[in-house]
């Protein structure tokens, strides 16, 4: 008969604490194999098999749901599957660091000895608004229901045909472009314009290996200079006019919006559009609103953000007109599916930051919630829409 182990003993045979013993037992990952006459916890060799199991795949970066759920079933399907998206998610993890060594790296390699707070400021704020947009990325690879790439879905909106001109304005790390490069139309002429400290660096290489890879005729130029500068649109109006300019995920980043509608209406051709997606309403905000209200939580703040962003957006709108005479505003959607209750607290606690002491207050009830809801359903939807402003002179 095998030796029975104490949690302190097993604990130690595999290098974790007494705590994350209780803690997965806790969960449902670790139960005990018998108890002892005082009603202490014993575990034997099959239980030490187990926790090591849960110490391994928490090594690789699986939350304890997804070890629960997915994993202890001990089907390969399901294990290779959780793998495989356990993999892309530490690779896009990984490519996020790389992108911002190679930031720093680059600023240093250029600017050294001349560098000033300002300079920094001004990185750190361009790596962490690209940072939202990654996060956001990530996020959709993870758990979106479609098979189609987000950055995609874009894409295709754009309604991209061969021979034009396109503007990107704030292209970033310009996934547009290269989770779509073979389906570039034919003869395209791409003008991509960001600043230095930006993922655009990070473009500027792969730019130049893989250019050779690009459908017939189709040319990407890349310009570091400030779009808020006088200087960058009289270079820009030097050219023909663009049947697209896009600028996505730049207003936040702007001190003056309006300026930069201003002189993109200027260079739009006759029958093409400029793509904006300005503040909206969130569609996570208004999902987790419902969930509290079903959950019976008052969070005033909630209603109170949605209302400030109803406002931002109808600005934005009235902007907009200023410059064009006609917008067509396309919903862009995505599905999410989550199984897993703490994925959903952090991700509603990114909605709304700042308010520690309300998810301090209530993450119990929130977690039982979503659970709840993951065992009754298998998992919890979201429905996502982003919407973009497609703006026209005519």
């Amino acid at each position: 008969m095998d030796k029975k182990m104490t949690s302190g003993e097993i604990a130690k045979r595999a290098g974790v604490s007494q705590k994350a013993v209780r803690l997965y037992d806790e969960k449902g990952l670790l139960k005990p194999a018998e108890y002892s006459d005082g009603n202490y916890r014993l575990y034997d060799q099959g239980s030490l098999q187990i926790l090591e199991k849960i110490v391994a795949l928490k090594q690789i970066g699986f939350s304890l749901e997804e070890i629960r759920d997915n994993i202890t079933s001990g089907e390969a399907s399901d294990i290779e599957g959780a793998l495989r998206m356990q993999l892309a998610a530490m690779e896009e993890k990984r490519d996020q660091i790389t992108k911002v060594i190679d930031v720093i790296q680059r600023t240093l390699e250029r600017d050294a000895g001349s560098l000033d707070w300002d300079d920094v400021a001004g990185i750190v704020q361009s790596i962490h608004l690209d940072q939202r947009a990654d996060k956001f990325h990530l996020d959709s690879v993870k758990h979106q229901i479609s098979d189609e790439d987000w950055y995609t879905k874009i894409f295709r909106s754009l309604d991209l045909q061969p021979d034009s001109r396109v503007l990107d304005l704030g292209c970033g790390f310009a996934k547009l472009w290269r989770n779509n490069w073979s389906e570039i139309p034919e003869g395209m002429q791409i003008s991509a314009y960001d600043v230095h400290g930006s993922w655009a660096d990070n473009f500027a290489e792969f730019l130049e290996e893989n250019k050779a890879g690009l459908p017939s005729g189709v040319k990407i130029d890349l310009e570091f200079a400030d779009l808020e500068e006088e200087a960058t649109w009289k270079k820009i109006g030097k050219s023909k006019k663009f049947d697209r300019i896009v600028a996505h995920y730049l207003s936040y980043e702007l001190k003056d919006p309006d300026a930069l509608v201003a002189a993109a209406s200027g260079v739009l051709a006759k029958d093409g559009f400029f793509s904006y997606n300005g503040p909206n309403v969130s569609s996570w905000g208004l999902f987790f609103m419902d969930a509290a209200n079903e959950m019976g939580i008052a969070a005033p703040f909630m209603q109170e953000l949605l209302v400030d962003q109803q406002k931002k957006k109808e600005a934005c709108e009235t902007m907009l007109l200023k410059h064009f005479k006609r917008i067509e505003v396309v919903s862009v959607r995505n599905d999410f599916r989550y199984t897993d209750a703490e994925e959903l607290l952090a991700k509603m606690k990114d909605v709304f930051q700042n308010q520690e002491k309300f998810f301090n207050k209530n993450q119990d009830k929130i977690l039982s919630f979503f659970r709840e809801k993951i065992e009754k359903d298998g998992e919890v939807r979201v429905a996502f829409e982003a919407k973009f402003s497609h703006c026209y002179l005519h």
